[in-house]
């Protein structure tokens, strides 16, 4: 393997790291918020989507201009969902 190529995978693994544990952190934050709220299957929906929105919204704001708002979209949908399992699990509400 290149050194370059070499370099590039690590960088890949340490991102691909920092972003689960912020994945994590962001999910125990919402689990800690969203407990005892006794929020309905609707409810938690309507919460998700609009988090999603609200992503996709500031993203777009400060985005770099070689992503497009639906590049925006599905990574924000990616990173919600990832977080929603977490939360939701630890809430057992689902």
């Amino acid at each position: 393997m290149s050194p370059r190529l070499a370099d590039l995978v690590r960088k890949a693994r340490r991102l691909a790291a920092e972003r689960d544990r912020l994945v994590e952190a962001l999910a125990a934050e919402w689990t800690k918020a969203l407990r005892g709220q006794h929020l309905s299957e609707d409810d938690l929906d309507e919460f998700w989507a609009g988090l999603t929105e609200e992503a996709v919204r500031r993203a777009a704001r400060g985005a770099d201009a070689r992503w497009t708002v639906q590049a925006w979209r599905r990574e924000a949908q990616e990173i919600v969902a990832r977080v929603r399992e977490r939360v939701e699990a630890a809430l057992g509400e689902r």
